[in-house]
This record gives structure tokens, C-alpha cells and sequence, in this order.
């Protein structure tokens, strides 16, 4: 097993990471951190709704469930009740560009963890039959019912998704796929997308924490080394789309939902470019939390409305979405709600950001990606990020210096040139009962994370 090298980037507060690789193609990532006698393990697949094709959405959400159904030495729940067990956590998610699978172990048990790692990614499908893909596709179904389909503004995110990206497009669907597509989906369809995409040339692995680096790379090649590589993986389909849209498109969703509610989808720039940095500085700048512009236009100054956010979901196979969310005060109509929000972000296009608010944005930015990064479940996941999405992860480690360089003149240049009323896709909500927008409540209620929960399907 090539050796690989240890990088501390300027910036990076002094954390290092060290690159490997098997012969097999997976990529090996640690850093060591000796604070807590923990170890985080973190494995990303390079497969996400993206990867997927019409007829047959929602499989890599649906493997991700099926990797904790039991594996050639691991049968049933045994995945839960051994990491449990041992007195760590776990779980997994599945996004529009990745799957990824984690535990946080006490030190002493990170051998059991990439043991049953390797074991569910070499022989899953000795483990997998009819009977535990047909009730693993209920859990996914019932989990579609109690998140989309059941709950106000459930289905927000999967509709302002399909306006904005066009049809055959391979982020027009989200990552909870249709009950259609999950219906008709095979056994040997899911054993083909496991052969294709579970592979060790199509994964990184990361394990960050108290752990020794010579030790742990002899547990990964003595249990990841014989898993054969796989090169059939198809290349994902081009996500490439023009800057603006050039119109805004809309939708008026009549439902049952406690008020009115305006929400609309920008298109920015990819993940991993200065222009996506500028972006998300002039999201938290007008919406990111209660010292905004549009919170304090909208819910201090106006009380036209009890939450107003703006966030960023980063791509970086597609344009990135600029995310606005906001709901109403009673009665209070969507028009007013639009007409103030149009004015803020003009005046932001043609002002920029004062030096206070900059500073403010850029802290804010710091702080969350210390927030990542001051974990060792947190690190990991960086450093898979940027293996999978971007192919360095050390990038992990100065992400928060390529924020600081961004200039305000830059972030006032992003939002005239893409928060625009033709570079949008919106959606209306109104209630179907006006007595419930009437009795809305006045108490401001978060407002919902651009792509926190709705980019990813967590393992339950």
C-alpha cells in the first residue's frame, strides 16, 4: 500500500491530514487529533440522485438504507447493535452527489468499525433478497409520507428542485426518488447499482481522531485490501446549465398549510469557485439569521412576515441554488412579501454590503466552518467532501481562508448579476382554509435550512 503524504495548510489552525491509497482505488484519509479518546470513521461513495436515470430514481437513498439490512457476517440490525454496543454512534446520508456512511466510535473500537465497513462494501450482496429490499422500500416509502408528503410545505424542496433544473436535467429529482420509481424498482436493479457504485475505486475513507496512523492504515489494507475494484461506474450525466434562467418560472400550491408562504430558487455558481464564496456571503448577509436584511426588513421592521431565510445549497455538478423561505404574517399577501424582497436585493445589487455586515457575514461563515471542522465526526466529513467533490481534501483545511479574499465589490457583483426577479424559480403557497391564514401564529418560527435537511435523506 503506497504511503501517502501529510499536508498542514496555512489557515488550517494546525490540523494535518495524511493521503493513502490501496491498491484497490480507495482513497484513505487521516488526521490525528488526541484531544478525546474518540475516532470518527466517515465513507464516501461517489454516488447520489445524480448518478440515477428516469424510471429508476430514489435507488441511492434506498441502498443507503439497505447498507444497515445486513451483510455476508453481519445479518439484520447487527450493524446498529454492534457500533451501539461498543458505545458508538452512527448513521448515513444520501444527497444529490454523494452517500456517505459514518460512525464515532471510542478509540479503542475503531478496528470494529472499519471491520464493518469493509464487511457491508465486499459482501452486501451475499446478504441481499427480495425480502429485505421490499421492506426496505416500504421504510423509505413511509419515510416519504412523514417528511414530503404529509407535512406543510413537505414538498417544497422536491418541487423548486424540478423548476429549476430542467426535465431531463440529473438534478431534476431529489434524493427521495418517486413511489413509482421505488414500486418498480428490481432486485437486480439494486444489485447492478451496488456492482456499479459500491466499489472501492468510487469511495474515500476518512478517520480522524485518537487514533495511530501506522496501526489504522494496517486495520484498512488488512480489511479493505481484498475488495476488488469495479470500472464499469458510468460518468455522471453534464450538469452544466447557462448563468441565469432568464425568466422566472412559477407555481401556486394550494394546500393545507398554517400560512402563506413565498419561496423561490436563484441559480449561482457551482461549489468550489470564488463566485460560489461570494454568493454565499451575500446570502448571509440579506438572510442568513435574525441579523439579516430581510429578517429585520421583513419580520422586525415591516411584521409582514414571522421567518424569512436565505440560504445556500452548494453544487458542484450544477448551478448552486440561492435559497429564500418565507412565511407570512396573517394576512398578509404573497405580492407585498415579494415587492419588499425585490427592493432589498436591488438595493444590495446596487450598494454591496457595508464593511460591518462583510465582517459580520465573513465571522458568521468562520464560525460554522470551525463548527465542522472542531469535531472529529465534523473533519471527516470535510475531508471526504473534497476528496469526492473536488479531488484534494486538504482543501478541507483552508476553506474558511478562500472566504476571508473575497471582496465586498465581488459579493455585490454576484447579487446583481444572479439575484435577479429572471433568475429565479418561485413557489406560492396558500392555504386552502383562509381561516387558518387568519389565526397564523406571530411568533417567528426558523425558518427552513437551504439545503439542510432537504439535500439529504438520513438513515433511520
Amino acid at each position: 500500500m503506497p504511503m501517502g503524504h501529510t499536508a498542514t495548510q496555512a489557515g488550517s489552525g494546525g490540523l494535518t491530514a495524511t493521503e493513502h491509497r490501496l491498491d484497490n482505488g480507495l482513497r484513505v484519509v487521516l488526521s490525528e487529533d488526541h484531544l478525546t479518546p474518540v475516532a470518527a470513521v466517515c465513507l464516501w461513495y461517489d454516488v447520489g440522485s445524480r448518478h440515477e436515470v428516469k424510471g429508476r430514481t430514489g435507488l441511492a437513498h434506498l441502498f443507503e438504507h439497505l447498507m444497515f439490512q445486513g451483510s455476508k457476517q453481519v445479518g439484520g440490525n447487527g450493524h446498529f447493535e454492534l457500533v451501539q454496543g461498543a458505545g458508538g454512534s452512527l448513521n448515513g446520508t444520501t444527497s444529490f452527489e454523494r452517500t456517505n456512511y459514518f460512525e464515532t466510535m471510542p478509540a479503542h473500537q475503531l478496528e470494529l468499525a472499519l471491520w464493518l465497513e469493509a464487511d457491508r462494501m465486499g459482501s452486501l450482496l451475499a446478504a441481499l433478497d427480495l425480502e429485505s429490499l421490499d421492506n426496505q422500500r416500504d421504510v423509505v416509502k413511509n419515510e416519504r409520507r412523514q417528511r414530503y408528503d404529509n407535512v406543510p410545505y413537505g414538498t417544497a424542496f422536491e418541487k423548486l428542485t424540478a423548476l429549476s433544473y430542467p426535465e431531463a436535467h440529473p438534478y431534476h429529482h431529489t434524493p427521495i426518488g418517486s413511489m413509482a420509481d421505488l414500486d418498480a424498482a428490481t432486485l437486480e436493479d439494486a444489485r447492478a447499482f451496488f456492482r456499479t457504485y459500491y466499489a472501492p475505486n468510487n469511495a474515500v475513507l476518512s478517520v480522524v481522531g485518537d487514533i495511530d496512523p501506522e496501526e489504522t492504515l494496517a486495520w484498512v489494507e488488512k480489511y479493505f485490501g481484498s475488495i476488488p475494484g469495479h470500472d464499469g461506474k458510468p460518468a455522471p450525466r453534464d450538469g452544466a446549465l447557462p448563468d441565469t434562467i432568464g425568466g422566472q418560472l412559477r407555481e401556486v400550491v394550494e394546500e393545507e398549510v398554517p400560512s402563506r408562504a413565498l419561496m423561490a430558487a436563484y441559480r449561482l455558481p457551482e461549489d468550489g469557485t470564488r463566485a460560489c464564496d461570494a454568493a454565499d456571503l451575500a446570502l448571509t448577509v440579506l438572510g442568513g439569521g435574525e441579523s439579516s436584511r430581510l429578517y429585520n426588513r421583513l419580520v422586525r421592521r415591516d411584521r409582514s412576515a414571522v421567518a424569512a431565510g436565505f440560504g445556500l445549497l452548494r453544487l458542484a455538478g450544477a448551478p448552486s441554488l440561492g435559497w429564500l423561505d418565507v412565511k407570512t404574517s396573517a394576512g398578509v399577501e404573497v405580492p407585498d412579501i415579494e415587492s419588499a424582497v425585490d427592493e432589498e436585493l436591488a438595493r444590495f445589487a446596487q450598494d454591496g454590503p457595508t464593511p460591518e455586515e462583510m465582517e459580520r457575514a465573513q465571522a458568521q461563515l468562520e464560525r460554522e466552518w470551525l463548527d465542522r471542522l472542531g469535531t472529529v465526526a465534523g473533519r471527516a466529513d470535510e475531508l471526504c467532501r473534497y476528496a469526492v467533490l473536488f479531488g484534494d481534501p486538504q482543501l478541507a483545511l483552508t476553506a474558511v481562508q478562500r472566504v476571508l479574499d473575497v471582496t465586498a465589490e465581488e459579493v455585490r457583483e454576484i447579487a446583481g448579476a444572479r439575484l435577479r426577479p429572471d433568475n429565479r424559480a418561485v413557489l406560492v403557497y396558500e392555504p386552502t382554509d383562509q381561516g387558518d391564514q387568519d389565526e397564523a401564529a406571530d411568533t417567528p418560527e426558523p425558518a427552513a435550512a437551504a439545503g439542510g435537511h432537504a439535500d439529504e435523506e438520513a438513515a433511520k
